[in-house]
Formats: C-alpha cells, structure tokens, sequence
C-alpha cells in the first residue's frame, strides 16, 4: 500500500494550513518560521525521501555522521528557535504567568522564590503529536504494548490520551528532543544544515552548569523527567535554543513503526485512516512545540501523505487533493485549533517556492522534470 502514496512535509507558526509553507526536505537551507511569540529556523530530514517537491535529494548528509550513522536515524526535525515575550496583543498567558524555580541546581522542591517568567518553562514546553478527530476505533492491533516500548525504551516522559476525542502525545521538550544546545549552534551545508551537539555556547554551558543540567544527552533526558529540575530550566525570552528531535524507528519511506522487537506497519492505520466508511484521499501526522500552561503554540509541522494520482507530474497539488487537504482545515477549524476565518491566505504554491530552493541548489543535479500547470491550484 505504501508505493500508492507520495508524502509532503509543511511547517508553520500555528494549526493553521494556511499559514504553512512546504519545507525542502533534506536540503540545507533553512526554512524560517516567525511570528508574535518566536522566531525559528527548521530543517527536516528523512532517510531515503522519495516524497515532495520533486527531485529533493533522497538523504542528508546529516546521516552519515555520528551519532546518527551508528543508531541508523531514520528522520530528524531540527529547530533553532527564539522565543518572544508576549505583547499586550497576544492572548498568550506566558508573559504574566509565574513558576516554582529552585534558586539552585541543590536546592529542594521547598526552596523556591516566587517571581515572574522571563521565558517559557522547561515545565511547560511540550512536543509530540495531536489529532483533530478520535482515533480511538482505529488504533492498530498491538498499540498498547507499542506505547508501553515507547515509554519505557524511547521517552519514558511521554504522556497523553491516544482514546480522547481529540487524541494527544505530548511529552516535555526537555526529555523528549535527543539534543538541546542553549545557543546559536552551527549550520553547515557540509553537515545537511543544522547540526549541534548537546551543549551550549560559552553563556550557554554556564547556565546549564548552575541549574545542574547533565552536559550529556542522555543524561540530561533523565534529570529532566523530574519536575523540580523541570522547573529550573526556562527558555528566556530573546535568547536562542537549537532542538533536534531524531529517531531510527519511525521509516518515512515504508510508513512503518520499528521498535526493538517489534514493528507496526502504519500505513493502514495513519491519520486513523483504517476502517473509515469514508476512505480520505490525504493523511497527516503532525508534530507541535506547545505550552502546555497557555496552549499557546509556538510550531507545527506536518507530514501529509496523499496519492500519487493526486499529484501532477510538476509536484503541484490535483483538485482530489486540495478537496482533501480542505477537509483536514475544517476539522481543524472544528476542533477549535484555528479561528473559523483567516486571513492572508496562502496557497498551493508554496510548492513552487520549496522548488526553487532545489532549482537554486541543483539538487537534482541535473535539469529537473519541468512544472505542468495545474487547473487544480488556485
């Protein structure tokens, strides 16, 4: 079933389609993404892409280096991002709201002072992955015990409801992110663009040291299952944080979830697509960097897979598919994540701008197919 679909990635500030723009998988350059409450940079990266635009290259060089060529990542969504403090215009609660910090990295869950946020904290920034719909009677057989290898051998802070009406697992972005560098870190078109260590620049190794935070990644993920050194750690406003979230279990290419001894084809139950009377013509999955304190959310990026007979020659979207991915805005919009009306539409040719990132790189390293036009693009 796999070789039927064709997969497109987007990213944007919000759950708001319409403010996505396509992202260039596996190229280099950055994809920028701001609005009232952050500025971030992102790239994605996918083993053997063989999805949209057209002619991206199939890998990175990202994966042949360490510690990536050991482990055999399959994907990874890297995010350098800043976050802003909330103005009078945003809704957001961050800029008032207050939090329990120990005043050092020895210091019990009792001693604590009481004082405003400068910045998001490590208590309250999540990522994972949620649904507009429930899912709940289209789970795979063997869910439960793939969520219990999950949370016990990958990321033991991960919580949610996979049964609710709108279905969610988020964990904290301190113990979910493989690598967190308090800093600019580095970009490197040699490297696949974004890449870092965990870590820090100069101000950013001391500021990890005085709240205790382990200079090892693994380690770290561990301390910061604990809520009081959750606490300790807060995102500032206006200073920078690169975030790489990279696995080796969830495989783009054959919609299959690996875990250590035991895989789950999922291409029959993505989106919740099995067992619909209705079968949609486009599925997502989607990963959002939220605060779990305000709801605000500050990144959402979004693997669609659509058929391929959606999908002209050039790349660009067929009527079947933009009815699809329309469908995906309403329940979005009725899922109360999105105003009922937006403004500063954009539309499918977003896909012409991912494009010319390939066609200035020469991705394809030869002349590329040529765009055809399409009566399905607005």
């Amino acid at each position: 079933m796999a070789e039927k679909y064709i997969i497109r990635v987007t990213a944007g500030p919000d759950y708001d389609l319409d403010k996505h723009v396509v992202v260039p998988v596996n190229s280099h350059e950055l994809i920028r993404i701001s609005s009232d409450l952050i500025d971030a940079d992102l790239n994605v990266r996918i083993q053997n892409y063989h999805g949209l635009p057209r002619n991206s290259p199939t890998t990175s060089p990202y994966f042949s280096l360490e510690p990536h060529a050991t482990s055999k990542d399959q994907y990874s969504i890297a995010i350098r991002f800043t976050p802003k403090k909330a103005t009078s215009a945003t809704t957001s609660k961050s800029a008032s709201s207050y939090a329990s910090r120990s005043s050092t990295p020895e210091s019990g869950e009792g001693d604590i002072d009481e004082e405003p946020l400068n910045g998001i904290s490590g208590a309250d920034l999540q990522f994972g992955n949620d649904f507009d719909h429930p899912i709940r009677d289209r789970l795979p057989p063997g869910f439960s015990y793939a969520m219990n290898i999950v949370k016990w051998w990958i990321d033991p802070g991960l919580d949610g409801d996979a049964y609710a009406d709108q279905p969610h697992l988020y964990g904290p972005a301190l113990s979910s992110f493989n690598a967190i560098n308090v800093g600019q870190g580095d970009h490197s078109p040699e490297k696949g663009g974004l890449y870092f260590d965990e870590g820090g620049d100069e101000d950013g190794l001391k500021e990890r040291q005085a709240i205790g935070a382990p200079d090892v990644a693994k380690d770290r993920m561990k301390w910061a299952l604990k809520p009081a050194n959750k606490n300790r750690w807060v995102f500032q406003y206006g200073k920078t944080y690169c975030l790489d979230f990279f696995n080796p279990y969830l495989d783009f290419n054959e919609f299959s979830l690996r875990l250590p001894g035991f895989t789950l084809p999922i291409i029959k139950y993505w989106d919740g697509q099995s067992l619909r009377s209705k079968p949609k013509r486009s599925h997502t999955l989607r990963y959002v960097l939220r605060n779990q304190d305000t709801n605000d959310t500050y990144l959402v990026v979004v693997f669609t897979l659509y058929l391929k007979e959606d999908v002209n020659e050039g790349g660009s979207l067929k009527p079947a598919a933009l009815s699809a991915t329309n469908e995906d805005k309403e329940m979005t919009k009725e899922a109360g994540k999105v105003p009922a009306e937006t403004e500063g539409v954009r539309k499918d040719d977003d896909y012409e701008e991912a494009k010319r990132h390939f066609e200035k790189l020469n991705a394809s390293g030869g002349t590329g197919d040529q765009d055809v036009e399409d009566d399905g693009v607005d």
